[in-house]
Parts: C-alpha cells; sequence; structure tokens
C-alpha cells in the first residue's frame, strides 16, 4: 500500500486547504482466506457530505464483460493474467493527496494517539477510481504500441475487464510473445502482469513459475492435471477448456422472495444454464399473478 505519513506540523485544517479523513476496514474473500483486501469507505459520510459526492466518476473505460468473455472462447489457444494491484499502482495527483487520509493505531492499539496516513494512490471504493486507472492502463498501451506492436495494445485494450486479462489466440507461439510484449509494455507504465494461466500447458511451462497463477504454481504439468480457475466469476476447467457450473443450492422458504434468491443466485452472464432457470422463473411469475404472500 502506497501511503506517507502527515506529520502534526504539516497538517492544515484551513479554508484553503481540503481535507478528508476516510473510515477503512479489511475484507476476506471465502474462497482467499489468506489475503485480505483493504476497502476505504469514500461513501462514508460526515454532516451529508462524503468523498465520493464530490468526485467525478469520469467515461466508462471497461470492456464490455459478455464481449471479453466470448473473444475468451474465439481461438484455440486461451491465456488468462491479472494485474498487480492495478489501482493502487496508479498515483494521485499532489494535490488531491489530503483527500484519501486515514488514521492508524500502531499495532491496533487504541490507547495511543493515531498516526495521520495520507493516500497518494487510488483507493478501491473510489468513484473515480476505476476511469483513472483504466485511462492509465490505456495511455500504456497507446505509448508503447510503436516500439511492441499491435497486438499487445490491442490485448489491452480490448480483452481486460478492469484488471483481469482473457484472450484466445491461434497458436502456442504467437501466445508465448504475446505474453512477452504484454508484460514489457505494462511493466513500462508501472504495471506488473502476473497469475497468467494458459489452456496449453506448453504455454505454462514458457511463464516463470512466479508469474503463474498460485494454483499451478506447485503443480506437476506432465503427470497432474490442470485445476479449475475462476474467470470473472465463472468456473473454467483449464483441462477442457469449458466453462462449468457447480450449484450449490441454499435452503430457502418456500416463499416468493426465497425462490427469488435462489433463481438469481445462479451467475450466468453468457445465460447458458437460462434454459434450466424457466421452471423457476415460471414459477415465480405464477406466484405473482396470483398475489401470493
Amino acid at each position: 500500500m502506497k501511503a506517507e505519513a502527515s506529520g502534526k506540523a504539516g497538517l492544515s485544517h484551513s479554508k484553503e486547504r481540503k481535507v478528508w479523513y476516510i473510515p477503512h476496514h479489511g475484507v476476506y474473500h471465502p474462497k482467499k482466506p489468506t489475503k485480505i483486501r483493504v476497502v476505504f469507505d469514500c461513501s462514508a459520510e460526515f454532516q451529508n457530505e462524503s468523498l465520493n459526492k464530490h468526485l467525478l466518476q469520469g467515461p466508462d473505460l471497461t470492456n464490455n464483460l459478455v464481449g471479453v468473455l466470448c473473444r475468451f472462447s474465439k481461438e484455440p489457444v486461451a491465456l488468462m493474467c491479472d494485474i498487480e494491484r492495478m489501482f493502487h499502482q496508479v498515483r494521485a495527483a499532489e494535490q488531491d493527496r489530503d483527500l484519501p487520509r486515514f488514521l492508524w493505531w500502531e499495532d491496533g492499539d487504541l490507547t495511543k494517539e493515531p498516526t495521520e496516513f495520507r493516500m497518494t494512490v487510488h483507493l478501491f471504493g473510489a468513484t473515480s477510481s476505476p476511469g483513472c486507472a483504466n485511462y492509465a492502463l490505456k495511455t500504456c498501451a497507446n505509448d508503447n504500441e510503436e516500439d511492441l506492436g499491435s497486438k499487445a495494445a490491442n490485448f489491452i485494450h480490448k480483452d481486460f475487464y478492469v484488471d483481469d486479462g482473457l484472450k484466445s489466440v491461434e497458436s502456442v507461439p504467437d501466445t508465448v510473445t504475446l505474453i512477452k510484449d504484454t508484460k514489457e509494455t505494462c511493466r513500462r507504465g508501472g504495471f506488473k502482469l502476473h497469475k497468467f494461466i494458459s489452456s496449453h500447458k506448453e504455454v505454462t511451462e514458457a511463464i516463470p513459475i512466479e508469474d503463474r497463477a498460485e494454483g499451478i504454481q506447485k503443480i506437476d504439468l506432465d503427470k497432474e492435471a490442470m485445476p479449475i480457475e475462476r474467470a470473472l466469476g465463472i468456473q473454467w476447467c483449464i483441462e477442457k477448456d469449458s466453462f462449468q457450473f457447480r450449484i450449490v443450492l441454499k435452503d430457502r422458504p418456500c416463499t416468493r422472495r426465497g425462490i427469488l434468491s435462489t433463481v438469481s443466485s445462479i451467475y450466468d452472464p453468457l445465460r447458458f444454464v437460462a434454459p434450466l432457470l424457466l421452471e423457476g422463473k415460471k414459477l415465480l411469475q405464477e406466484l405473482c399473478r396470483e398475489k401470493a404472500d
């Protein structure tokens, strides 16, 4: 995390200097219990004001999710990667760094005086962060397209969904070259590409172990089958290069709300299992028509 301490002598709360303090908390993903993500609550209000109320979202530069997933299945060799801490690689303007301030108690001891910090980079939770980070990434692709080729630039422009890159390529050699050029393009812009994984073991073997996805770093590619990974929320069976669904139905009450919750719990942006959900939707429609409680 890129932050800097603000000394007491350097703090100013005059009308000429805008200062804001942001509450923050850690979030654990159920599938990643050892990794914590710090979320800054930029929507937290004080006297009916919040930082997000004063931030401009900017243009939506995020690629279409369905388009990225469809192109991911187009060619024979599939490739997936990730940008390490994307938002935190884009620095905030110097004049704006007094707004994302936060307090920190050393060793979690609330009896001590807190230390004041301010973030020097864009925050996960700020309205403006996705637009700024996407703009920086695409600018990086434009700046290096002449040196490193249009294929790497097109990959970054068209086949990234925020920090996740999904691409399908015609051949193994072309995929290896694309990885090399895209990594260098991102490196020049201050971004690090990692967590690479491919449907072809020959591509995976060409990637340094430390840059591979965690699930395949310790497996024997010659003897062990490739695991199932998540591609933008969908289960991707790497071995068969196919999307799969593992549906675990929770015990819900037999009410309209319970049925709606069950039908809506299946994440399926490409509508593969939509025909199987028609029975549940039909039942829900009939209950609504009858105004059942």
